[in-house]
């Protein structure tokens, strides 16, 4: 996420941050309507010791009004407050599910469903966003729902300061690097989704336990996107999470202090508009 407390948040999140840099160097399209494919090697759930490989293909849109932008720099958002170097926005974020059956930690649990965020984010930006470097500071706070695609549930809350650094014209034209960096805390029962073991679901060398709000542990991310040719845009990145020191340590689904992430994918803009806008 981005950033969700799933690892595959990053990679999704990636994949909506790849902006199209067309032929005018100083403008962009007004609007962008695509399909956006990508996947990884991803750990199961923040602190698990395996990895499974997920993808999803899905359609996108771009808009960049000067009060309502949609998928620009980052999640889906609309932007509330863009005054100076102060932004407020409105995110959209998900994670892949977890097929329990697949994870030694949890066998015998409840799978973990799809995951969609969504809540205000606050972005202090240190540098112009038309510069060649940008440096954002950002606080996160969003709801995350669980879902099967038969229903919704509300799973709690999450918060997400993160530190962000883009160089633009990376190595190569047109080759954009990110770094982010921030720690993750659980409110509201959402350490309950992933560490929490019901006296029904213990077993030799899975106790009961009870989970507690509070840190989640501190990711590190970076990635690349190229804009290989004017509509398609490669990305790929990976991430590192350390989850020592976390409120749930103890869970017996708290199985490794680091995990790693790497995943990729390629977003084609299918439809353009002909009107452009300043970058």
């Amino acid at each position: 996420m981005a950033v969700l407390p799933a690892v595959a948040g990053c990679f999704l999140a990636l994949a909506r941050t790849t902006l199209a840099e067309m032929v005018e160097p100083d403008s962009e399209p007004l609007w962008e309507i695509g399909v956006v494919g990508g996947g990884g090697y991803l750990p199961d759930y923040p602190a698990a010791d395996e990895n499974h490989v997920n993808g999803l293909a899905l359609p996108f849109a771009i808009y960049r009004g000067e009060v309502f932008r949609l998928g620009d720099r980052g999640a889906a958002r609309g932007i509330v407050v863009d005054d100076g170097g102060f932004e407020l926005d409105l995110g959209l974020d998900a994670a892949f599910p977890v097929d329990s059956d697949n994870s030694d930690a949890r066998e015998g649990m409840n799978d973990l469903d799809f995951l969609l965020e969504v809540g205000p984010r606050l972005t202090y930006r240190f540098l112009p966003p038309e510069d060649r470097d940008e440096l954002d500071l950002a606080l996160a706070v969003r709801a995350v729902l669980s879902t099967d695609f038969s229903n919704l549930r509300y799973q709690g809350l999450t918060v997400a300061p993160s530190l962000t650094y883009r160089r633009n014209d990376f190595l190569l034209d047109d080759m954009r690097a990110v770094v982010s960096v921030g720690p993750l805390f659980g409110f509201d029962g959402l350490n309950d989704y992933f560490y929490r073991v019901a006296p029904s679901e213990a077993r030799p060398g899975r106790p009961a336990y009870e989970a507690d709000d509070g840190y989640m542990g501190t990711e590190l991310s970076a990635g690349l996107s190229w804009g290989i040719r004017e509509n398609l845009r490669l990305f790929g990145g990976v991430q590192l999470g350390y989850w020592g020191g976390s409120a749930n340590d103890d869970s017996p689904l708290h199985r490794q202090d680091l995990t790693i992430g790497v995943g990729g994918g390629l977003r084609w803009s299918i439809l353009t508009s002909e009107r452009r806008v300043a970058r």
